[in-house]
């Protein structure tokens, strides 16, 4: 469990340093401004952890089609998505997730199956030995990552960041020293960071805290 902050509370599981999951990006995300506005793309991610097929933040692509084709090169159908996670509940990472039909939707206080809604505090839930969710607020006050054990290390799929460079400060967080103490808490677990907006990175001394 953790405190309100995303800091974890004593006797809160350890994160295995490695593990048995697979990480594949599906689209790197992206927020630009064109001549016709403002294109917004989350990065979408596909876990996998033996019959746990997980897909992180289904929200605004340039296609839908596409983020299926990507999913189908990594031998996964929509039907066969068993676990579907929204890192916050900003559109840019929600809108798509219909296209996973049979999977649950966790996010930061309950998962959500067919009609069923149950409550939980998503902080330490594993959704397979090797995947759990971690509360790291800052972005907004609701958001979780999702951190995957894998053979060559813990990829944290996360907006703690937009992209390897930032910002720095978030123009959307509502308390800029909440989003410090989430960024500390993963860059204390993290091999490779999966941010919200832009292509993973391992993280370093010039990422942002």
């Amino acid at each position: 469990m953790s405190d309100t902050d995303g800091r974890p509370t004593e006797g809160a599981t350890p994160i295995p340093a490695t593990g048995t999951a697979r990480v594949h990006i599906l689209q790197d995300g992206y927020a630009r401004e064109d001549d016709d506005g403002e294109h917004v793309g989350s990065t979408v991610t596909l876990i996998t952890d033996g019959d746990v097929v997980v897909v992180v933040d289904p929200g605004m692509v340039a296609s839908r089609d596409a983020l299926l084709a990507a999913l189908a090169a990594h031998g996964a159908a929509p039907q066969a998505v068993t676990d579907v996670v929204f890192s916050h509940h900003h559109p840019d990472h929600t809108v798509n997730a219909a296209l996973f039909p049979a999977a649950r939707i966790h996010d930061f206080w309950a998962v959500y199956d067919g009609d069923l809604w149950i409550s939980r505090d998503a902080e330490g839930t594993e959704l397979s030995p090797s995947i759990r969710l971690i509360a790291t607020p800052g972005h907004s006050d609701q958001d979780i990552s999702t951190v995957a054990s894998t053979p060559d290390g813990v990829y944290v799929c996360t907006h703690a960041w937009w992209a390897a460079q930032g910002p720095a400060d978030d123009p959307f967080s509502p308390d800029q020293s909440v989003l410090a103490r989430s960024r500390q808490r993963i860059l204390g677990i993290a091999t490779v960071i999966i941010p919200g907006h832009g292509p993973s990175f391992v993280p370093g001394q010039d990422t942002p805290r």
